[in-house]
């Protein structure tokens, strides 16, 4: 007869909807006592992805956040198929996220102050930005401009999203031309990259706010090692996809714990909000300039028409063939900064962003006629010397 013991063998599975397993510290988390921490691990710090609700939830002040377009839903327009339709793919993320897409936009208040929020949620298909999460976050900054509040942007995406194909790359340029228009408008925009901000999110919107804020250990990248690493044709520095690089490269302002992101996020906009006139309105903004990221790189759209090309022509930077100088002649000035060196090298930066600057093209045909032009040259004195009547 088997012996039956008083106890019973210790479990090595735990209850889904009871326990999550740290993945920093690999403990065994109680899910209410990690709600109660914002999940973030008491043990070792390891920030968990949130909803975007939940993300909302924690940074507005209650009960004032009033979300806006939250009927907006993604078509096929496409007709696109991978391992299932996109359709039922979207039917499934929407069942269990209880969001018709990835984000969510709305305009709340934090410590009182009114604010444009748009959250992004990882859980909806990667939080990947197709059309809708596109024109969502657009309509977040155009109501920033609108009302003149600042405008807060929550990333926590894959990147653009491949079921809509050229519909979700477009989303770019969009959203960029919207966050100009805010920017234009002296409108405070503040950007918090979570675990992860990658692909089409992190080289479009997510990383130019006038203050880039980020959670600590985030994954922030454009795109993977292999990726990465084959386009420059060197081996990656560790870590070199963490928030913690990023900060110490000057591309994230500060790093917050999620628990000090709301009094952090409220500090920053004392600072930013302009204060009111005599008659409890802010000041009056300038006129828009929608072209006035060009403006900066051409100096010919806008009332700045005689923008000129400055160069170094003396020191370390110095040193173009003649071809170069003949092709500025066409494209600008020529102007020295010998005695500055940092002048110097944001000469050569503002050369290499000015959309006037010679091309390849134009060099190779310069080189092309200074060779000519010499072995033309060459060539004629050799003959003149090899002459029995020369002298």
């Amino acid at each position: 007869m088997p012996v039956r013991l008083p106890f019973r063998p210790r479990r090595d599975a735990y209850p889904p909807d009871l326990w999550t397993k740290c993945p920093g510290c690999a403990e065994m988390l109680f899910n209410k006592q990690l709600d109660k921490t914002l999940r973030v691990c008491p043990n070792c710090g390891h920030h968990f992805r949130i909803s975007a609700k939940a993300r909302i939830e924690q940074l507005v002040d209650p009960g004032s956040f009033v979300e806006r377009d939250a009927d907006l839903t993604p078509v096929d327009a496409l007709g696109f198929v991978d391992l299932k339709p996109y359709p039922d793919r979207l039917m499934a993320a929407q069942l269990a996220s209880g969001l018709r897409d990835a984000a969510i936009w709305g305009v709340g208040a934090m410590g009182g102050k009114p604010i444009s929020l748009c959250a992004m949620d990882f859980g909806f298909i990667g939080g990947s930005m197709g059309s809708v999460v596109g024109e969502k976050v657009a309509r977040a900054g155009e109501a920033a401009i609108a009302e003149r509040i600042p405008l807060l942007i929550v990333s926590s995406s894959g990147g653009a999203r491949m079921q809509e194909g050229t519909y979700s790359l477009m989303q770019l340029a969009k959203t960029m031309s919207v966050v100009e228009r805010v920017k234009a408008a002296r409108v405070p925009y503040i950007s918090l990259m979570a675990d992860p901000t990658t692909g089409g999110v992190f080289a479009s919107f997510a990383a130019v706010g006038d203050v880039n804020l980020a959670e600590p250990d985030a994954l922030i990248r454009f795109a993977g090692d292999r990726v990465s690493a084959g386009t420059i044709g060197e081996e990656l520095p560790p870590g070199y996809a963490r928030a913690e690089f990023w900060i110490s490269h000057g591309f994230v302002d500060r790093i917050v714990p999620r628990a000090k992101l709301r009094e952090e996020i409220i500090a920053l906009l004392g600072f930013l909000i302009a204060p009111l006139n005599g008659h409890g309105e802010p000041p009056a903004s300038p006129p828009s300039r929608p072209r006035s990221f060009l403006n900066a790189l051409t100096g010919v759209l806008g009332a700045d028409t005689t923008a000129t090309l400055t160069l170094p022509t003396t020191g370390r930077l110095a040193g173009r063939p003649p071809m170069v100088d003949r092709l500025l002649g066409r494209h600008g000035s020529d102007q020295g900064h010998a005695d500055d060196p940092v002048a110097a090298v944001w000469a050569h930066v503002q050369q290499a962003r000015n959309l006037k600057r010679p091309h390849t093209l134009e060099l190779v045909k310069a080189m092309a006629e200074e060779s000519s032009s010499s072995t033309a040259t060459g060539s004629s004195v050799t003959t003149r010397r090899s002459s029995p009547d020369s002298p």
